[in-house]
């Protein structure tokens, strides 16, 4: 009995709830399973306790079971939660760095979107990130970002005027929005139910969403703006990350980047069937807007004040020179 006792005792002293054996990690992303945050999640997952021969073990808390994104992010700094898969957006209220991402019609397509994230300028924005408490280890997606609304069709900027869409926690998504003349209102993931009551008139979002989360059930209008490309940004918590070995430390972070290559190529070579779908399902898609009225309505973004802070700036025009 007395050798029992001293096991639990051992066992409660272990870090993050652990008991003998495996450490968990804890996942936060905010999506339900089959989105594609969990993707990643669940790709990586398997990499790491198949690799850590039992050493580690990943528990995902999916479908903002603890918190929206912005929450997942205070909870990664604090270590409750040791690492998450989170869209770029909420980022930029931690590190204004990331807002270079997000930047409208920055990339022409996916070849420059690995050029760059996974290049020395990507490089660059995950190694900021630690200056707000996290270790970035790379970037998995959403994928481009389009209009949907349940009001008109939209095929040049004048047509947004006066719609409320839906944006995440981001000040450039608000001002992106606002340079285009709708109502931007931030809301936190889900948004179905505001959508189905018409709180918002619309969304922004890349196409598997409109897939996996019905959209096409209650929004009639899409549009394939491809205004921002979506990454998601795969994170740690740094105080966690400092403590782990050296081996340790390369596990995860081969196991994360592998998963984010497969989830890119999985969300890529799906696109086209999910557009083919949701045509079927009846949503009217305006595949050519006039892409030149949106570009000429957030041409001066660069030089709000959200790009002001000198390494955010210097990066931007690195990285506007690099996607030209």
């Amino acid at each position: 009995m007395k050798r029992l006792f001293a096991l639990v005792a051992v066992a409660a002293l272990l870090p993050w709830g652990t008991a003998l054996g495996a450490q968990t990690i804890k996942l936060g992303v905010v999506t339900k399973p089959g989105s594609a945050q969990n993707i990643v999640a669940e790709k990586f997952k398997d990499l790491v306790e198949a690799r850590s021969d039992g050493r580690y073990k990943v528990k995902i808390f999916h479908s903002k079971s603890i918190g929206n994104e912005t929450e997942i992010l205070q909870q990664i700094q604090m270590n409750t939660v040791q690492m998450g898969v989170i869209t770029g957006g909420p980022f930029d209220t931690f590190d204004p760095i990331v807002r270079v991402i997000n930047y409208p019609f920055l990339f022409k397509d996916y070849a420059q979107v690995d050029e760059v994230l996974d290049g020395p300028l990507g490089a660059e924005i995950l190694k900021s990130l630690e200056g707000a408490g996290f270790k970035g280890l790379c970037f998995s997606e959403n994928g481009f970002r389009n209009l949907t609304n349940n009001k008109r069709p939209v095929k040049t900027a004048a047509d947004v005027a006066g719609l409320k869409i839906r944006v995440m926690a981001s000040a450039l998504h608000k001002a992106i929005w606002q340079a285009l003349g709708a109502n931007p209102t931030p809301m936190p993931w889900p948004i179905y139910t505001e959508l189905e009551q018409g709180v918002i008139d619309g969304q922004e979002n890349p196409l598997w969403v409109m897939e996996v989360y019905k959209f096409y059930e209650i929004q009639k209008y899409m549009t394939l703006t491809r205004h921002v490309y979506s990454p998601h940004i795969d994170v740690a918590s740094l105080q966690w990350w400092n403590t782990l070995p050296r081996a340790d430390q390369d596990l995860i972070q081969t196991a994360m980047r592998e998963a984010a290559r497969y989830q890119r190529r999985d969300n890529r070579d799906k696109n086209a069937a999910r557009l083919a779908l949701l045509k079927e399902k009846g949503m009217i898609v305006e595949e050519h807007p006039d892409l030149a009225s949106f570009r000429a309505k957030v041409a001066s973004l660069k030089d709000m004040e959200l790009y002001q802070e000198p390494k955010v700036h210097a990066l931007l025009l690195k990285v506007l020179e690099a996607t030209r």
